[in-house]
C-alpha cells in the first residue's frame, strides 16, 4: 500500500490549484512575514486560510503553514495571532523550529513538524522533538544511510509523536539548494542586513564572482564565476531508494515558483512513486520525467546530492533559469464558451500560431497546457493571432476561465558563453 506523502509548495491559489490538479497529498504555504520565503514568494494572509482549508479538504489535501523563521521577542503577538487563526481554521499543522512558536503550538493542541532548520541529524535529536512534533524534517546534509538508520530507530525505539503514531520522517526531494547548513545563511544578513533566517534573502550567492588576490590584484582563475550557487536538487532517478530508506513524506522546494513548476514537478514525482509501487519503474520513464522537471524552473540539476553521499560540487554556472522551454506572456481568458470549448482572449503581448504549444493558468484552473488546435480572428478562421488583433478566439481542451493567463511556450535560445 502506498503511504508515501507527496507535499507540494504553494505561494498563490493558482500553485494551490495546480498541485491540486497534479495529485499533491498535501501542500505547505506561508501567510505574513514570519516564514522563511517572506520576501521571495507571494505569501496568503490571514484572511486566506479558512479559504485554503476549505478547497484542500473538498480534496482531501493536509494543509501545513510555515511559521519557521527565526523569532524575536516583538514576535510573540503575531506568532499567537498566527497560531490561533490556523488552530480555529483546522490547519493540520504548522512547520517550525523556534521553540517560541512549538512551545506556542503545544499549548494549544497545534499539530507541529519539524522544519529543516532545527538540523535534525541523529536519533537523539528525533526523541527530543517528538514530545513536540509528529513529523520531522531531516538535515538536508544527510546521506540515505544515515536516513534509514534513523528511520529504522524510529520503529525499533517506539518513538512516538504527540499524536500517538511513529514520528514521520519528511526529506526534500526536488528543488533549490543553498551553500549554507541547512538554509542557515548570514551572507544575506551580513551584506544587506536582511536575514535569510527571517525570510528575507536576496541570494547574495546567486550572483557572479571573481576572486582577486588582495595583494597582487591577480584574478584567480576558475572554472565557473558562480562559486556558491549550487544547481537544484534532483532524486527522481532514485526514488525507490529514498523510499526504501523510511522517509514517507517528501517535499518539494518553490514556494516562489510559477504554477506550471508546481504541476509539471508534483506530476512527474507522483507518477515515479506509483510506477516503484505498481513495480513498472524503469529508465525510460525516468528520461521522460527527468525531460519533462527540466521543461521548468531549474538551475540545472544536482543527481543524487547528499544523499548519495556526493560532495557538494554541482555548480548552477547561470543566473536564473536553466529551462529548456520559456514562457512568453500573450494575454487573458476574457470568456469561455462552455459548449463549444472555445475561449476568447484579450492578445496583449506575443502573437500566437496554430500548432504552438499553449499555457493557461489561472486560480481555479490551474495549469493547462495544450497545443493549439484553431484560431479565429474576426470569427474566421486564421492561422496566426496577432497582439493588434481585437476579436480573438482558440479552442481548449478544459474548462478555464475569465482572467486566466495565456502563455505561448517557446525552446529556450541557447545562450553563449
Amino acid at each position: 500500500m502506498n503511504k508515501i506523502e507527496i507535499m507540494a509548495p504553494v505561494g498563490n491559489y493558482e500553485s494551490l490549484a495546480a498541485a491540486i490538479k497534479a495529485g499533491a497529498d498535501s501542500v505547505y504555504f506561508g501567510v505574513g512575514k514570519l516564514n522563511m520565503r517572506s520576501a521571495s514568494s507571494f505569501n496568503f494572509t490571514l484572511n486566506d486560510l479558512k479559504k485554503i482549508v476549505k478547497i484542500c479538504k473538498e480534496n482531501n489535501i493536509k494543509t501545513y503553514l510555515t511559521l519557521n523563521s527565526v523569532m524575536y521577542d516583538e514576535d510573540m503577538n503575531e506568532i499567537k495571532k498566527i497560531a490561533d487563526c490556523a488552530k480555529k481554521q483546522g490547519i493540520n499543522a504548522v512547520i517550525a523550529c523556534d521553540m517560541a512558536v512549538i512551545n506556542y503550538a503545544t499549548q494549544i493542541n497545534l499539530p507541529v513538524h519539524m522544519s529543516t532548520q532545527a538540523n535534525i541529524s541523529n536519533i537523539e535529536a528525533v526523541k527530543f522533538y517528538s514530545k513536540f512534533a509528529d513529523v520531522v524534517v531531516l538535515a538536508r546534509e544527510l546521506n540515505l544511510n544515515q536516513i534509514k538508520k534513523i528511520s529504522d530507530e524510529i520503529k525499533k525505539q517506539k518513538i512516538h509523536g504527540p499524536n500517538g503514531n511513529l514520528v514521520k520522517v519528511e526529506i526534500f526531494i526536488h528543488g533549490a539548494l543553498c551553500v549554507s547548513i541547512s538554509g542557515k545563511c548570514y551572507m544575506s544578513l551580513a551584506q544587506y542586513n536582511k536575514s535569510a533566517n527571517r525570510g528575507e534573502c536576496l541570494q547574495a550567492c546567486r550572483r557572479k564572482y571573481k576572486v582577486i588576490d588582495d595583494e597582487t590584484g591577480d584574478e584567480l582563475i576558475v572554472d565557473n564565476n558562480y562559486i556558491m550557487s549550487p544547481k537544484d536538487l534532483c532524486t527522481i532517478r532514485f526514488i525507490p531508494e529514498i523510499i526504501k530508506s523510511g522517509a514517507s513524506v517528501l517535499k518539494i522546494e518553490g514556494r516562489g515558483r510559477s504554477p506550471d513548476y508546481v504541476y509539471v514537478v508534483v506530476k512527474a514525482y507522483k507518477e515515479v512513486i506509483e510506477s516503484y509501487f505498481n513495480k513498472t519503474f524503469s529508465k525510460e520513464k525516468v528520461d521522460k520525467w527527468e525531460k519533462e522537471l527540466a521543461s521548468v524552473f531549474n538551475r540545472g540539476f544536482w543527481h543524487g546530492g547528499y544523499y548519495l553521499g556526493n560532495k557538494l560540487g554541482e555548480w548552477s554556472g547561470i543566473y536564473g533559469s536553466n529551462s529548456e522551454i520559456e514562457k512568453h506572456f500573450i494575454g487573458v481568458v476574457r470568456h469561455f464558451f462552455p459548449k463549444t470549448k472555445i475561449a476568447e482572449i484579450e492578445m496583449q503581448k506575443e502573437s500566437v500560431k496554430v500548432g504552438d504549444e499553449i499555457l493557461i493558468t489561472g486560480n481555479k484552473t490551474g495549469v493547462l497546457k495544450f497545443k493549439l488546435g484553431s484560431i479565429y480572428v474576426n470569427e474566421k478562421p486564421a492561422q496566426t493571432a496577432k497582439k493588434t488583433n481585437k476579436d480573438v478566439t482558440i479552442s481548449v481542451p478544459e474548462i478555464v476561465r475569465n482572467n486566466d493567463k495565456v502563455y505561448v511556450l517557446k525552446k529556450r535560445r541557447k545562450m553563449l558563453k
